[in-house]
């Protein structure tokens, strides 16, 4: 199962991806954790991107892609993967297609979270992560059966995002529409996509991926 996360920031694409990697055991990609492993691993490509990093600059698509390339070859990929984070733009989602094709691989669904604006300024502004193992938490839909514990790890150390609040959101929300959600379209377009009710409790969204994956399966 190859699969795509999309859906506005604060939709809940980090927290259903982690129930899907144990539901279907297949990695969740994400691109900042692919940055930071390839530089970590001093590959080619990720000394590019540190370079690039530590000039001050932005990755530039080429770079970025060929890291999700190295990534999507490893051996934890061979039954599937889930991207989050990418693609974010219409180039970035044709450059994807041709990486798979040339691989002889495709994607087999993209599940799009559709949630109200005013809903995600609160659960942006709530959300937190362990600093430990990043899993992650929010004020009042997901808060640690201990308080101050981490349920996966056991770490009694927490982080937030500094550009989780309202102001920061508006910008954000600004760019998905602008960049992001034009490829709603060009997966409609490829016929796999579906769009789930991001609203509701986790597990039930949860539930409603899982629906829509094993129908596709």
């Amino acid at each position: 199962m190859k699969l795509i996360l999309l859906g506005p920031p604060g939709a809940g694409k980090g927290t259903q991806a982690k129930f899907l990697v144990d539901a279907y055991g297949i990695p969740q990609l994400s691109t900042g954790d692919m940055l930071r492993e390839a530089v970590a691993k001093k590959t080619d490509v990720g000394m590019k991107a540190k370079a690039v990093m530590d000039a001050g600059k932005l990755v530039s698509d080429d770079i970025m892609n060929a890291i999700i390339s190295d990534r999507i070859g490893e051996a934890d990929c061979k039954k599937g993967f889930i991207l989050d984070g990418f693609p974010r733009t219409l180039d970035q989602a044709d450059a994807l297609y041709h990486m798979l094709d040339d691989k002889g691989m495709k994607i087999d669904r993209v599940v799009s979270l559709k949630v109200d604006d005013d809903a995600l300024v609160e659960r942006v502004s709530g959300r937190y992560t362990c600093a430990g193992c990043g899993e992650g938490y929010h004020d009042s839909f997901k808060k640690p059966k201990k308080e101050g514990v981490c349920d996966r790890c056991g770490s009694t150390e927490f982080k937030r995002r500094p550009d989780d609040n309202a102001e920061t959101l508006k910008t954000r929300l600004f760019s998905y529409y602008k960049d992001t959600a034009p490829l709603l379209g060009y997966y409609h377009a490829y016929r796999n996509l579906s769009t789930v009710d991001g609203m509701g409790e986790i597990s039930a969204i949860t539930k409603q991926i899982r629906k829509v994956l094993d129908s596709a399966s």
